[in-house]
């Protein structure tokens, strides 16, 4: 099975929708580069393709979960546990234990946050414990890492007391927040994908201009290292100072400036300016805070523009306000294509 995480602005609904656009590489192609990767729908759909992959993203959650959609059963072959299997199964017959999660994000503890049950929260907290353990040991590859901790986010995130983000929490349990904690295991790939991670400003991401380079930024305010939180807290395995009602760790050192209106432009035509792909390809959306005609008219200065409207989804609707404000969005893909740069000649 793949496992499924519930985040703001997910391509999954339109991601075939690109698929037609993007295409399977040509003999001249480089690698597919994922620049704000999310959970992965589009990089491993275009590894599918047979599109080497880069990806990147500014939280590491993000990365280890986009991650854990290329890895094959060879390169997380769990040797010293006797399959992937059995690793999760030892996760989840851990000694259930009262620390960071339960003290600070369920009410056993003094904070008296709802995010989960005293019982998930504990159950959480043993598997981190185990899977601190096991990298403190040697015993996890990097991928296998990834894939584990990515395996305890969707499980985290199937009993989380939420309504979609990590956000806030809700005052009454949900009746899935009172399902067991219970990690499980995917269907892993038969093959290797060839693919590089990276977790930072998306600037800084390698790419050539052969490169084919796909951004899909926030478009609006809802900044996501806050949204996610606890999904960080989980891929870095770490305890932060939290504090406040819902319990944020240290976020605003990742806040993007494509989350500000008076900023995002800019961002934006800087980021495609500045990649040397001659392909850039930028998912938008009717509901993001710059107008699209404004957007078109200044990517249109910086190479050959193509709008193609992927149709109408479902709008993302974590709250009242947010269902008041209409049921659909159109999805767009603006394809920016730039002339080859012109090979030096020796005097």
């Amino acid at each position: 099975m793949t496992a499924s995480i519930r985040y703001i602005g997910s391509k999954a609904r339109v991601v075939e929708s690109l698929m037609e656009i993007i295409g399977p590489p040509g003999s001249a192609d480089g690698f597919f580069v994922d620049g704000f990767c999310g959970t992965g729908v589009v990089g491993s759909r275009a590894a599918d393709l047979g599109w080497p992959i880069r990806l990147n993203d500014s939280l590491l959650s993000a990365v280890m979960v986009a991650v854990a959609g290329l890895v094959s059963a060879e390169e997380a072959s769990f040797e010293s546990f006797g399959g992937y299997q059995a690793a999760i199964e030892e996760l989840n017959d851990a000694a259930p234990l009262e620390g960071f999660v339960w003290r600070e994000y369920s009410p056993g503890g003094t904070a008296g946050r709802r995010y989960f049950t005293p019982g998930n929260a504990a159950r959480i907290d043993a598997a981190r414990k185990q899977l601190s353990a096991w990298e403190a040991a040697g015993k996890l590859s990097r991928d296998e890492s990834y894939l584990l901790k990515a395996d305890l986010i969707a499980a985290a995130g199937r009993v989380a007391n939420i309504a979609g983000t990590y956000g806030c929490y809700l005052s009454r349990w949900t009746p899935t927040a009172k399902h067991r904690f219970t990690m499980l295991s995917r269907l892993l790939r038969r093959s290797p994908v060839a693919h590089r991670a990276y977790c930072g400003d998306v600037a800084d991401t390698p790419m050539a201009e052969n490169d084919v380079a796909y951004f899909d930024p926030p478009y609006t305010k809802r900044q996501y290292a806050a949204y996610y939180h606890l999904n960080e807290t989980f891929a870095h395995g770490d305890e932060p100072e939290v504090g406040g009602k819902t319990g944020l760790r240290p976020w605003q050192g990742k806040a993007s400036d494509y989350c500000y209106k008076l900023r995002a432009l800019e961002a934006l035509k800087s980021l495609i300016e500045s990649a040397p792909a001659r392909r850039i390809l930028l998912s938008y959306s009717s509901q993001g805070h710059i107008d699209l005609d404004e957007l078109c008219e200044s990517l249109g200065l910086l190479g050959d523009l193509t709008l193609h409207e992927l149709g109408p989804v479902g709008r993302y609707r974590p709250n009242r306000a947010a269902s008041s404000a209409g049921d659909q969005v159109t999805e767009f893909l603006l394809e920016v294509q730039r002339a080859p740069v012109a090979a030096s000649t020796m005097s």
